[in-house]
């Protein structure tokens, strides 16, 4: 039996790694080649995930949410390998959130149940090349978070040094440089919106040119989700609001799930002034809204120190991610709650 190649996208959040994703997985596409992805959402609710169904169409998908792919969710990854495996793909992409280590997730691709079934093809790090160096300066404090980062650039056979038109030829080469010191025998690559041209991934894979099985009436693609193996709510819905303490990420980083109400849409000033007020640092906000009563969703995300929306064709529930450092969750709840209360 052929292994299938497993490729790993890996990089601190807001750095680009869904744009790339999908990228890779039109290029995938137009090449014939049947793929599977697996993605790791540090937050509650799955915003990258329906990001990319709105974009790519039917595919084999599975998605592990609130918590790190490499800590609390590493049992959780042979399992949602083979139900992707079962869709008979020709390469699976794994997408890691923003603070996992893509040293483990490919020592997970060794153990017994997936040795002879996968084989790790290449591990892709995207850095924000406006952002990289003020990132390790926020984190020094936090040595297993720098660990992290250090690693996901160490062991990186690609790296995009993406959204270096923010950056200034100045900061990208400082980037650079770090780059180097890190991993001198990784290919660099100065990007803007993650393009690339995405042969050098895909260059080697092949269809497996086999029969498409499984039971009868099952489509040939089908997008599956480990909510459902832990009891958890439909992969449409957000999460609901947990009295329990925001999921934290090492010792500093933290999140927070906030539901809308489609009753009562919120302008675009609304939102961005309330992301702007909240006390602690905002690393990463995501989410869809409705932004005027009778509008489609807007697709709003925070990263770093830019605000942006796109229009979007998800039609669940609205909700918002905000990751941080030190986030006061009562105070937040409170202000986003005022926000919604009836005219």
């Amino acid at each position: 039996m052929r292994q299938i190649p497993v490729i790993i996208i890996s990089g601190f959040l807001g750095s680009g790694k869904t744009t790339l994703l999908m990228r890779l997985m039109k290029d995938a596409g137009d090449r014939g080649l049947r793929f599977g992805v697996l993605m790791n959402e540090l937050g509650q609710a799955d915003v990258d995930g329906s990001l990319i169904r709105g974009q790519s169409g039917d595919f084999p998908l599975e998605k592990l949410f609130d918590g790190c792919i490499c800590c609390d969710k590493k049992s959780e990854i042979a399992q949602s390998l083979l139900l992707l495996l079962a869709r008979k793909p020709d390469v699976v992409f794994i997408e890691l959130t923003g603070v996992a280590n893509p040293e483990e997730i490919a020592d997970s691709l060794t153990e017994p149940k997936l040795r002879h079934l996968v084989i790790l093809k290449r591990i892709v790090t995207v850095l924000d090349a406006e952002l990289t160096l003020e990132y390790n300066s926020i984190f020094s404090a936090d040595k297993q978070l720098v660990h992290t980062l250090r690693r996901q650039m160490e062991t990186a056979d690609l790296i995009l040094l993406n959204k270096t038109d923010l950056a200034g030829r100045d900061t990208a080469d400082k980037v650079l440089k770090t780059v180097r010191k890190h991993n001198d025998k990784a290919v660099p690559m100065l990007t803007t919106y993650a393009s690339m041209d995405t042969g050098l991934l895909l260059h080697d894979v092949e269809p497996l040119r086999e029969e498409q099985t499984g039971a009868p009436g099952l489509p040939r693609f089908q997008i599956r989700s480990s909510q459902s193996l832990a009891g958890r709510k439909k992969e449409s819905e957000p999460q609901a609001a947990s009295a329990t303490p925001p999921h934290k990420s090492y010792s500093r980083l933290q999140t927070v799930c906030l539901n809308g109400q489609p009753e009562r849409p919120l302008s675009k000033k609304q939102v961005e002034a309330f992301v702007k007020q909240i006390r602690g640092q905002v690393i990463r906000a995501k989410g869809y809204i409705q932004a005027d009563r009778g509008s489609p969703m807007s697709l709003y995300q925070f990263a770093g120190k830019r605000m942006n929306w796109d229009p979007t064709e998800y039609t669940g529930a609205p909700y918002l991610v905000i990751i941080g450092i030190e986030l006061d969750e009562a105070a937040i709840r409170q202000s986003w709650d005022g926000l919604l209360l009836p005219l």
